[in-house]
């Protein structure tokens, strides 16, 4: 009967690292999709900013030829009706294109403006964020990674070696970043656990990896107690494979063993905004 016991325990928080694991690769597909489709968009942007510039110019000369042909049309409608008639004519294309121009540059605007929309909304996340956790203690990181924001806290003081019960002193660190993530409800939380690659053999986890996840499940539980929606939570474990130096030294170690908790726009959200500035640019041109 004991056997047994153990068996589904370990069943259990096997099938729970899957699932998580599987979340996380699927988020981190979309969130790659997302952000190579961001590269597209800005590589786009510049090539458009560019072709604004010379379109701007080309504006100029062309008001400056428009206002030279009414003026031209003025003076050759007292001598043939048709001359002025087709003088007429060659306003109004100019004038077709004068106002196609504007209508790209409105284009051009509105895509920049959703750019900088993201950016002032992730310097304010980062404000708030350092304002809160703080700025001066070495075991906490608040940073910016690739346009996402995240905190990366140290496995110090978060948990006990080899354990994944929350200290008093990560509660407290936890409890001011919820009230950040709080402050965003179009923001989502990835929690992802790391390890060095001393290998774990206690209790019934199986290896760094399960260690990882099972802190990172600890982590989002505790956001979920302190009032953040579980459906905006994120579990996922990258064991010991995601270091920041290599394993050599004691010290190396203690820097990979860290939790980091990403705080990024929702994907979805995001996604559909670029795109659909994306079709715009493109129908228009």
């Amino acid at each position: 009967m004991k056997k047994l016991l153990i068996l589904a325990v370990c069943s259990s928080l096997a099938f729970t690292s899957c699932v998580s694991k599987k979340k996380y690769a699927e988020l981190e597909a979309k969130q790659q999709n997302t952000q190579d489709l961001l590269n597209t968009a800005t590589v786009k942007l510049n090539d458009c900013l560019t072709e604004r510039a010379a379109a701007t110019a080309r504006a100029k000369q062309l008001e400056e030829r428009l206002a030279d042909m009414k003026k031209t049309n003025e003076d050759l409608i007292q001598s043939s009706k048709e001359l002025t008639m087709l003088t007429s004519k060659g306003a109004t294309n100019l004038e077709k294109s004068l106002e196609s121009l504007k209508e790209k540059d409105l284009k051009i605007t509105r895509l920049q403006d959703a750019l900088n929309k993201k950016d002032s909304v992730t310097l304010a996340l980062v404000t708030s964020l350092k304002r809160e956790v703080g700025i001066n203690d070495p075991d906490i990181e608040v940073n910016v990674e690739k346009g996402v924001v995240y905190i990366s806290l140290s496995d110090k003081v978060l948990f006990k070696t080899g354990s994944y019960e929350i200290s008093s002193r990560a509660r407290e660190i936890l409890g001011k970043v919820a009230k950040v993530i709080n402050g965003k409800p179009n923001f989502e939380a990835m929690v992802e656990g790391h390890t060095d690659n001393v290998p774990y053999r206690s209790g019934v986890l199986l290896d760094n990896w399960d260690l990882s996840v099972k802190r990172a499940t600890a982590i989002v539980r505790a956001l979920q107690d302190l009032g953040i929606a579980p459906e905006r939570l994120v579990a996922a474990g990258r064991g010991e494979y995601d270091p920041l130096v290599p394993n050599t030294t004691a010290e190396n170690r203690a820097k990979n063993r860290r939790t980091r908790i990403l705080v990024l726009p929702k994907i979805d959200q995001f996604y559909d905004m670029i795109e659909k500035e994306m079709k715009n640019l493109e129908a228009g041109g």
